[in-house]
């Protein structure tokens, strides 16, 4: 476990997960496809979007919303939320998460490190900036941390549950962020 003290400055992984929506819901889909003859409907899931604290492996801002979905957009809303918890000193997060605002952000308005790598299958010519200097000089041991979060939604969804069941998308959301909050309680 980290220490935690005022000069402290968390690592922070950012990442997101899918979770089901529950056994009943996809019950009655299934005896509508039995009786209609219709193929089954395209199904949402709830996607989970966490920061973890890295040394000591708790939720620092759990959110959550429709997916799929692209989570690049959240990424500055999730590590400001988790600033205000604990100051950040290095923000890791997967491929997904990679754009130059992100990065602008991270290091300009929280003064942290960003360790994203560059999404592959770019255009060399088009990376520029902080997004070159991920692409050149990749910190791969530092990165290596980020594997926490991964341990995190693992446990998450083995001890409490991988499903959030509900009828609509704020029903299903109060489960999955109580999730977060009952994971917190687990670990302490």
């Amino acid at each position: 476990m980290g220490t935690v003290g005022r000069g402290r400055r968390a690592p922070v992984a950012v990442d997101a997960t899918g979770l089901a929506q529950g056994a009943i819901r996809t019950f009655f889909v299934r005896c509508m496809d039995h009786h209609t003859g219709k193929p089954l409907p395209w199904r949402h899931w709830l996607q989970g979007l966490v920061t973890v604290d890295v040394d000591r492996q708790l939720l620092l801002s759990p959110a959550a919303r429709r997916g799929p979905w692209n989570d690049c957009a959240n990424l500055p809303a999730l590590v400001e939320r988790a600033n205000q918890v604990v100051p950040i000193g290095v923000v890791l997060a997967d491929a997904e998460f990679d754009s130059e605002r992100n990065h602008t952000y991270i290091r300009q308005q929280l003064r942290a490190r960003s360790i994203i790598p560059a999404k592959r299958g770019k255009k060399t010519w088009r990376v520029h900036g902080v997004r070159a200097e991920m692409r050149h000089a990749f910190p791969r041991r530092q990165y290596a941390r980020r594997s926490l979060v991964e341990t995190v939604f693992s446990t998450v969804k083995r001890k409490l549950s991988a499903r959030a069941p509900g009828r609509s998308l704020f029903m299903q959301m109060r489960p999955a962020l109580l999730l977060g909050l009952a994971y917190n309680l687990y670990r302490l």
